[in-house]
Protein backbone atom coordinates (compact mmCIF):
# COMPACT_ATOMS: atom_id res chain seq x y z
CA UNK A 1 0.00 0.00 0.00
CA UNK A 2 2.75 2.14 0.72
CA UNK A 3 4.34 1.75 -2.49
CA UNK A 4 1.18 2.75 -4.25
CA UNK A 5 0.97 6.23 -2.28
CA UNK A 6 4.30 6.76 -3.07
CA UNK A 7 3.43 5.96 -6.63
CA UNK A 8 0.57 7.80 -6.56
CA UNK A 9 2.35 11.09 -5.06
CA UNK A 10 4.76 10.97 -7.95
CA UNK A 11 1.97 11.18 -10.72
CA UNK A 12 0.36 14.01 -9.33
CA UNK A 13 4.06 15.88 -8.62
CA UNK A 14 4.61 15.71 -12.15
CA UNK A 15 1.87 16.66 -13.53
CA UNK A 16 2.48 19.79 -12.91
CA UNK A 17 5.86 19.84 -14.68
CA UNK A 18 6.91 21.30 -18.13
CA UNK A 19 3.41 23.46 -17.56
CA UNK A 20 2.75 26.78 -19.76
CA UNK A 21 -0.19 27.89 -18.44
CA UNK A 22 0.33 31.80 -18.28
CA UNK A 23 -2.40 33.85 -16.76
CA UNK A 24 -3.16 36.74 -19.04
CA UNK A 25 -3.79 37.40 -22.55
CA UNK A 26 -2.16 38.44 -25.85
CA UNK A 27 -4.04 40.26 -28.89
CA UNK A 28 -3.90 38.39 -32.25
CA UNK A 29 -4.27 40.82 -35.70
CA UNK A 30 -4.50 39.86 -39.18
CA UNK A 31 -3.76 42.40 -41.60
CA UNK A 32 -3.36 43.17 -45.06
CA UNK A 33 -1.11 45.18 -46.99
CA UNK A 34 1.32 46.66 -44.05
CA UNK A 35 -1.99 46.79 -42.36
CA UNK A 36 -4.27 49.26 -44.62
CA UNK A 37 -6.69 46.07 -44.15
CA UNK A 38 -7.51 44.73 -41.12
CA UNK A 39 -8.88 41.07 -41.60
CA UNK A 40 -9.39 40.01 -38.05
CA UNK A 41 -8.51 41.35 -34.39
CA UNK A 42 -8.89 38.77 -31.19
CA UNK A 43 -8.20 38.43 -27.56
CA UNK A 44 -5.79 35.47 -27.30
CA UNK A 45 -4.53 33.67 -24.03
CA UNK A 46 -0.93 33.48 -23.33
CA UNK A 47 1.01 30.84 -22.98
CA UNK A 48 0.56 29.08 -26.19
CA UNK A 49 2.26 29.54 -29.22
CA UNK A 50 1.65 32.00 -31.78
CA UNK A 51 0.69 29.26 -34.08
CA UNK A 52 -1.42 27.88 -31.87
CA UNK A 53 -3.37 31.01 -31.12
CA UNK A 54 -3.70 31.55 -34.90
CA UNK A 55 -4.91 27.83 -35.60
CA UNK A 56 -7.52 28.69 -33.24
CA UNK A 57 -8.69 32.14 -34.17
CA UNK A 58 -8.90 31.46 -38.28
CA UNK A 59 -8.44 28.82 -41.18
CA UNK A 60 -4.74 28.10 -41.30
CA UNK A 61 -2.84 26.42 -44.01
CA UNK A 62 1.09 25.66 -43.31
CA UNK A 63 3.72 23.96 -45.37
CA UNK A 64 6.93 22.79 -44.34
CA UNK A 65 5.95 20.45 -41.64
CA UNK A 66 3.46 22.56 -40.12
CA UNK A 67 6.65 25.48 -39.32
CA UNK A 68 5.63 28.14 -42.28
CA UNK A 69 2.20 29.51 -42.70
CA UNK A 70 1.50 29.41 -46.54
CA UNK A 71 -2.45 30.69 -46.14
CA UNK A 72 -4.72 31.94 -43.57
CA UNK A 73 -8.52 32.26 -44.57
CA UNK A 74 -7.83 32.03 -48.08
CA UNK A 75 -5.10 34.49 -48.70
CA UNK A 76 -2.33 31.92 -50.20
CA UNK A 77 1.33 32.93 -50.68
CA UNK A 78 2.60 33.57 -53.94
CA UNK A 79 5.86 33.19 -55.25
CA UNK A 80 5.04 34.68 -58.58
CA UNK A 81 2.95 37.63 -57.34
CA UNK A 82 5.72 38.01 -54.65
CA UNK A 83 3.67 38.20 -51.84
CA UNK A 84 3.90 36.37 -48.24
CA UNK A 85 2.56 36.20 -44.68
CA UNK A 86 4.64 38.05 -42.26
CA UNK A 87 4.98 38.25 -38.41
CA UNK A 88 5.64 40.37 -35.76
CA UNK A 89 5.25 40.43 -31.88
CA UNK A 90 5.18 43.37 -30.68
CA UNK A 91 6.32 45.24 -33.73
CA UNK A 92 9.23 42.77 -33.64
CA UNK A 93 9.84 40.68 -36.74
CA UNK A 94 10.02 37.60 -35.03
CA UNK A 95 13.08 35.55 -35.18
CA UNK A 96 11.60 31.86 -34.25
CA UNK A 97 8.68 30.28 -35.93
CA UNK A 98 5.28 30.82 -34.67
CA UNK A 99 5.53 26.90 -33.60
CA UNK A 100 8.31 28.00 -31.19
CA UNK A 101 7.39 31.26 -30.03
CA UNK A 102 5.57 31.48 -26.62
CA UNK A 103 2.70 34.25 -25.96
CA UNK A 104 3.76 36.59 -22.75
CA UNK A 105 0.78 38.71 -21.32
CA UNK A 106 0.27 42.08 -23.33
CA UNK A 107 1.88 40.40 -26.58
CA UNK A 108 0.68 41.41 -29.97
CA UNK A 109 0.71 38.78 -32.29
CA UNK A 110 0.45 40.71 -36.00
CA UNK A 111 0.51 38.58 -39.26
CA UNK A 112 0.40 40.74 -42.15
CA UNK A 113 -0.29 39.73 -45.87
CA UNK A 114 1.90 41.74 -47.64
CA UNK A 115 4.69 42.15 -50.85
CA UNK A 116 7.99 41.13 -50.48
CA UNK A 117 9.12 42.24 -53.93
CA UNK A 118 11.07 45.27 -52.13
CA UNK A 119 11.99 44.12 -48.66
CA UNK A 120 11.75 40.95 -47.55
CA UNK A 121 13.24 41.60 -44.09
CA UNK A 122 11.18 44.30 -42.48
CA UNK A 123 12.76 44.10 -38.37
CA UNK A 124 10.52 46.60 -37.16
CA UNK A 125 7.00 48.08 -37.75
CA UNK A 126 5.43 51.34 -35.88
CA UNK A 127 1.88 50.21 -36.14
CA UNK A 128 2.43 48.37 -32.78
CA UNK A 129 2.97 51.66 -31.06
CA UNK A 130 3.39 51.69 -28.08
CA UNK A 131 4.66 48.24 -28.36
CA UNK A 132 7.43 47.43 -28.35
CA UNK A 133 8.16 50.21 -25.36
CA UNK A 134 5.91 48.40 -23.23
CA UNK A 135 6.01 44.50 -23.42
CA UNK A 136 9.95 43.70 -25.53
CA UNK A 137 10.13 40.82 -26.90
CA UNK A 138 10.08 37.19 -25.65
CA UNK A 139 8.79 38.38 -22.26
CA UNK A 140 11.52 40.60 -21.99
CA UNK A 141 12.04 44.77 -22.23
CA UNK A 142 14.54 47.43 -22.24
CA UNK A 143 14.31 50.80 -21.14
CA UNK A 144 12.90 52.99 -23.15
CA UNK A 145 14.23 56.49 -23.79
CA UNK A 146 13.13 59.29 -25.94
CA UNK A 147 15.68 61.52 -28.26
CA UNK A 148 14.39 64.91 -29.38
CA UNK A 149 16.27 67.73 -31.81
CA UNK A 150 14.54 70.80 -30.65
CA UNK A 151 12.95 72.27 -27.51
CA UNK A 152 9.84 72.40 -29.04
CA UNK A 153 9.46 68.54 -28.99
CA UNK A 154 9.80 68.49 -25.26
CA UNK A 155 6.00 68.37 -24.30
CA UNK A 156 5.25 65.88 -26.96
CA UNK A 157 8.94 63.98 -25.42
CA UNK A 158 7.29 64.39 -22.07
CA UNK A 159 4.10 63.29 -22.85
CA UNK A 160 5.60 59.88 -25.27
CA UNK A 161 8.11 59.60 -22.54
CA UNK A 162 5.23 59.05 -19.88
CA UNK A 163 3.61 56.34 -22.28
CA UNK A 164 6.38 54.38 -23.14
CA UNK A 165 7.53 54.82 -19.67
CA UNK A 166 10.68 56.43 -21.02
CA UNK A 167 13.87 56.69 -18.62
CA UNK A 168 16.93 58.70 -18.92
CA UNK A 169 19.81 57.12 -20.22
CA UNK A 170 23.58 57.91 -20.42
CA UNK A 171 24.99 57.68 -23.58
CA UNK A 172 26.90 54.01 -22.53
CA UNK A 173 23.40 53.09 -22.10
CA UNK A 174 21.22 54.57 -25.34
CA UNK A 175 23.08 51.77 -27.56
CA UNK A 176 20.80 48.92 -24.98
CA UNK A 177 17.40 51.32 -25.40
CA UNK A 178 14.32 51.11 -27.30
CA UNK A 179 15.04 54.70 -28.33
CA UNK A 180 12.06 56.59 -30.09
CA UNK A 181 13.66 59.44 -31.93
CA UNK A 182 11.62 62.43 -32.57
CA UNK A 183 13.02 65.86 -34.81
CA UNK A 184 10.82 68.07 -37.12
CA UNK A 185 13.39 67.61 -39.55
CA UNK A 186 12.15 65.64 -42.86
CA UNK A 187 15.01 63.12 -42.71
CA UNK A 188 15.52 59.53 -44.18
CA UNK A 189 15.76 57.21 -41.31
CA UNK A 190 19.16 56.63 -41.98
CA UNK A 191 20.13 59.50 -40.85
CA UNK A 192 17.84 59.10 -37.23
CA UNK A 193 20.07 56.17 -37.10
CA UNK A 194 23.06 57.66 -37.56
CA UNK A 195 22.31 59.91 -34.96
CA UNK A 196 21.29 57.97 -32.52
CA UNK A 197 24.60 56.01 -33.35
CA UNK A 198 26.20 58.91 -33.07
CA UNK A 199 25.03 58.93 -29.06
CA UNK A 200 25.76 55.75 -28.07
Amino acid sequence: MRRLAAAGFVVVALTGCGSTQTKGSATLWITRDRGQHVLAVDRVKAGQTAMQALQQTVKVKTSYGGRFVQSIDGFSGDRSGQRDWFYFVNGYEADSGAADYTLHPGDIEWWDYRSWKHAIHVPVVVGAFPEPFLHGYAGKTRDAAIVYDSQALEPQARALGKLIHAKAVTADEIGDANVLFLTKADVPLSAISSAVTALA
